[in-house]
């Protein structure tokens, strides 16, 4: 399939041909959804820990005699039904990481591409290069293109210019092409893809 190319500056540039292989795919949730969870828990510091009650600063002696009192029987006050005392079955430390096949994270990848191009949530661009870093002209660029929660990827190096001009800009991501990913895909908008871009996508999915 064909679509077309624009500028930064809104004008046309010409078409690009798209292969249906990787954003001609009928897009499955769950696989997508597979690849975000994978992401995500990898994510995940999993640093969370409480103290259990052979943990918590308190006294090991028995908190009262055995018989004769009329009360339950009890040992230690760290024990979790006691305030101060230690929690039970709570987070420990951890890694949440789990595996996930290449070629699913691959297929995700495809996927996520397909369902921004049948969403008309794609837009191709020529290049991405700044003549200056200034934000202020590059969100007049943005503007003309519609753009106001985007993900942009770029070639293997992202112009100086154009990297520092679009770090200040809210809700927008400027990534290499072999940092784009399936999760920033979809939390973001629009896709704007560069011609180096989706020239480094064909190649990798050849």
């Amino acid at each position: 399939m064909e679509l077309n190319v624009k500028t930064l500056e809104g004008k046309d540039a010409g078409k690009v041909s798209l292969s249906d292989a990787i954003f001609g795919l009928e897009p499955r949730e769950d696989i997508i959804a597979r690849v975000i969870r994978w992401q995500l828990a990898n994510k995940r510091q999993g640093t969370h820990k409480i103290k259990t009650r052979g943990e918590v600063s308190r006294t090991g002696s028995k908190m009262y005699k055995q018989k004769g009192t009329g009360r339950a029987r009890h040992h230690s006050a760290r024990a979790p039904q006691f305030r101060g005392g230690g929690k039970a079955h709570g987070p420990v430390v951890r890694s949440h990481a789990h595996d996930l096949p290449k070629k699913v994270r691959a297929l995700a990848l495809r996927h996520a591409l397909s369902a921004k191009l049948k969403s008309e949530d794609l837009i191709i661009v020529d290049q991405l290069v700044a003549a200056e870093a200034k934000t202020k002209a590059l969100i007049g660029s943005f503007a003309s293109l519609g753009l106001t929660n985007a993900l942009v990827i770029g070639g293997a190096e992202i112009d100086g210019n154009f990297k520092l001009a679009a770090a200040n800009i809210p809700n927008v991501d400027v990534l290499p092409v072999q940092g784009i990913n399936v999760y920033d895909i979809l939390r973001r908008g629009k896709l704007v893809l560069s011609k180096a871009a989706v020239e480094a996508l064909e190649e990798r999915f050849k």
